[in-house]
């Protein structure tokens, strides 16, 4: 490389050199033009103090993904690269290797052929040649061991879902009490031995994560201490903790988010940082005083669940071009409506994650920034600084921005200088808290816009609800009867749909995971006119009907239809009743 530039590379690489002559890491990343000169000595720099592989370090500066700098690397060293999140593993295979020598070794079994001797794993260092002759002592000299590269977080969170992890919150709560070390949360957390109530958090931090919560509830009663996790969108119960562990409990979690622990009569906020599973976690931390004591609620910020591709949001065809057809106007207003928890800013994450290039500036006006996102300027109200939307947006026009991205609209100031963005030629996502797509224009009109000003500026509007996804090993077939027929429209061939039931790959819940229901209302000239002409809304919505509008009652019925989720489901987060007059 120029000026003296020395690429520096994993043990992996330093060893395989010998044997073949390989371009180095950084040179194929620019060669490809997955990355630029001046980001690869950015990278260069910072890992002087950091000491990571450039891989990773390029990953961490987010100039390339994870999975990208995997295949790279497999391609470079002659290696099969591979996508653990795709990939169930052979039980003869995880028999053969224990789940501690699988977190020492940082590799996951995958296949095992018995009469052929031949086991192939998932690495994150496929030339690692200590990590290989402990395998091969432990599984036999005899067998064959094939390596593929993974990503180091894909591996942490294979590990956990296929060995299954522990939550050793009891051995840690029985030092308390007794003061009798607790050797495996030791074994799972740092080399050296700290407090166990640092250990209790870390370990019901990491435990909600792993267990797919988006906020973690710890709850002060009379007597004891509630800790509760949303998972799915639900609260579950997950322990009970002696009420003497709150004070520590409070000021440990105030500690690592940089809160004032003296201070427990007001209203706090605060950040905390974790590595979790391979991967960087975000917590935002929220302290209210209660009768008997202060309520800790923390929102799990995971950026590799936050943030998905508009591809792998879930959404059926014809839901998907429309929103790319509204995504490609040059200049507008695009909004997503929905009540809290519905997914809307994820939804315009992935929106702007979509047409984020080098050719456009995107500004963001959030409270607060929940994702930080690569090549986006990103800024958060303060209203201490007297920076709120509506002054943000005004600072913002300055910047010569193309897209701006705003948290929500409030109040008349905010959708004002919103509407005044989209007029002069910038394109505008942001949300609004509304029950329906349709349901913005009376909405805005209420708080003082226009209905000319409207016409002509609203690109489109995506009203969302999240909803449960059926468990596929345990959904149960049920027979549609009249009153289900009546609320779901459908014709007389449909008979069979879904309902839950619950099984140990479920926790006995019946559902796993989430996708969004949708509907979404694509603006055009005749609907302008409409809105222009005051119409009622009755009106409003039968033109779009027409032109090909689904309402989210109906995307609904298609999804119980298609057995993903179930009858009961779609009526707790939908209003259905208007079908069954």
């Amino acid at each position: 490389m120029s000026n003296g530039e020395q690429l520096e590379v994993s043990e992996a690489e330093r060893r395989s050199a010998p044997l073949v002559k390989q371009k180095r890491l950084g040179d194929v990343l620019i060669d490809k033009g997955l990355i630029t000169l001046d980001q690869l000595k950015i990278a260069l720099t910072e890992q002087k103090t950091n000491n990571i592989p450039i891989g990773k370090m390029l990953a961490a500066l987010g100039f390339v993904t994870e999975s990208v700098i995997r295949d790279v690397l497999g391609e470079t060293l002659g290696h099969e690269s591979v996508d653990l999140s795709q990939i169930v593993p052979d039980p003869e295979a995880l028999a053969l290797v224990t789940k501690d020598l699988a977190i020492q070794l940082q590799l996951i079994p995958l296949l095992y052929f018995k009469d052929t001797e031949e086991l192939t794993v998932a690495m994150t260092d496929t030339m690692d040649l200590v990590a290989l002759d402990r395998l091969r002592a432990v599984v036999g000299v005899n067998v064959e061991i094939k390596a593929n590269l993974a990503v180091e977080s894909e591996i942490q969170s294979a590990i956990d879902k296929f060995y299954g992890y522990e939550l050793s919150v009891d051995g840690i709560l029985n030092e308390l009490e007794t003061g009798v070390i607790d050797l495996k949360s030791l074994q799972t957390g740092d080399t050296e031995y700290s407090q166990p109530i640092v250990r209790l958090m870390n370990a019901i931090l990491a435990d909600a994560v792993k267990s797919g919560a988006s906020d973690i509830h710890i709850e002060p009663e009379e007597g004891f201490i509630r800790v509760r996790y949303r998972i799915d969108g639900v609260l579950r119960q997950i322990r009970s903790l002696h009420r003497k562990f709150l004070s520590a409990i409070v000021v440990r979690i105030k500690v690592m988010a940089d809160m004032n622990i003296a201070d427990t009569r007001i209203a706090q906020d605060g950040r905390i940082s974790l590595g979790i599973s391979g991967r960087s976690i975000d917590f935002r931390v929220s302290s209210q005083p209660t009768t008997w004591g202060e309520n800790l609620v923390l929102r799990v910020l995971d950026r590799q669940k936050g943030i998905v591709e508009m591809k792998n949001m879930g959404l059926r065809d014809d839901m998907l071009m429309r929103l790319q057809i509204m995504m490609s106007r040059p200049e507008g207003i695009l909004l997503v409506t929905g009540p809290t928890g519905s997914g809307k800013t994820t939804t315009l994450y992935s929106m702007i994650t979509e047409i984020n290039s080098p050719d456009i500036n995107i500004m963001t006006l959030e409270d607060p920034v929940e994702y930080p996102l690569p090549m986006i300027r990103q800024t958060s109200v303060n209203e201490a600084a007297k920076l709120d939307f509506a002054t943000g947006i005004r600072s913002m026009m300055r910047q010569d921005p193309d897209v701006i991205l705003i948290g929500e609209i409030r109040d008349q100031d905010t959708a004002e200088m919103a509407m005044r963005a989209a007029m002069t030629g910038h394109k505008v996502f942001s949300t609004l808290h509304t029950n329906s797509a349709i349901g913005i224009f009376p909405r805005l009109m209420d708080i003082g816009i226009s209905a000319e000003i409207l016409a002509g500026n609203i690109i489109g509007v995506v009203s969302q609800r999240l909803v449960r996804q059926l468990c596929d090993q345990c959904k149960k077939a049920k027979t549609v009867d009249a009153t289900e027929r009546q609320l779901l429209g459908f014709a007389a061939e449909i008979e069979t749909i879904y309902e839950a039931e619950g099984c140990s790959s479920c926790n006995y819940i019946g559902y796993k995971g989430r996708f969004a229901l949708m509907e979404v209302l694509r603006m055009d000239v005749d609907l302008d006119e409409m809105i222009v002409n005051k119409k009622s809304m009755n009106e409003f919505r039968q033109a779009a009907i027409d032109k090909g509008f689904v309402s989210i009652q109906d995307d609904a019925a298609r999804w119980v239809a298609d057995g993903r989720t179930s009858i009961d489901e779609v009526t707790r987060v939908i209003d259905f009743t208007g079908r069954l007059i």
